[in-house]
């Protein structure tokens, strides 16, 4: 049996197992291998954090490279995920685990520094192992005066013109006193540098009026 037709049969132990489900049996007799070859397959990509959605995206030699090569290359520990960032930003309208982790493996190849970005079944384990070590809540103290937090919501209101009766979306500034809660919002046409500092003034001055 060639190389090629052999990674052929790895990549199709994979997508059995991951995408479709069936037990090593079942994909032994498919594809008329031994049981132990495909339960070998199998650890392999376990050790190597390979799951289907990182396999099928990769070439058959990077698939060898990764289950096959791996121990013949100085064994690295994967560049670090900053959790508590993320578990921030993943409160963000649209922010999803995925979109985390191509930033993450895209910041982790700009800095060439040598290092290799978790693969993405690993990241959202570490992630999960880490969200499960936070408790029902998070207290925080803020004291008086001390922080505001202000943004843009992401959420956007409608809103009419009284003159032409057109309704159109609108982008809805917040900002939140740390101690008290006292909330200010405002809705702008933009999020432009202007509007953005217009809002923070007009918050301030209603919240000294």
């Amino acid at each position: 049996m060639s190389d090629r037709v052999s990674m052929r049969k790895v990549r199709e132990v994979l997508r059995l197992h991951f995408e479709c489900g069936r037990s090593q049996r079942e994909i032994a007799r498919s594809l008329v291998l031994g049981a132990g070859t495909v339960s070998d397959y199998l650890k392999r990509a376990r050790v190597a954090g390979l799951d289907w959605a990182t396999a099928r995206a990769l070439s058959e030699a990077e698939i060898d490279t990764r289950l096959f090569r791996q121990a013949e290359r100085p064994a690295r520990d994967p560049a670090a995920v900053d959790f508590a960032t993320m578990h921030q930003e993943l409160k963000r309208v649209g922010v999803t685990l995925q979109l985390l982790w191509v930033e993450y493996q895209e910041a982790v190849r700009a800095r060439n520094d040598g290092s290799e970005p978790y693969q993405h079944s690993q990241f959202c384990e570490r992630y999960r192992e880490w969200r499960k070590k936070l408790g029902v809540s998070l207290r925080q103290v803020h004291r008086a005066g001390e922080k505001v937090f202000v943004d843009f919501s992401g959420k956007r209101p409608r809103i009419i013109d009284r003159a032409t009766g057109e309704m159109r979306e609108a982008e809805l500034f917040v900002m939140t006193l740390g101690a008290s809660n006292y909330t200010y919002a405002e809705a702008t046409l933009t999020q432009k540098i202007a509007d953005f500092v217009a809002c923070n003034l007009g918050a301030t001055t209603n919240s000294c009026g």
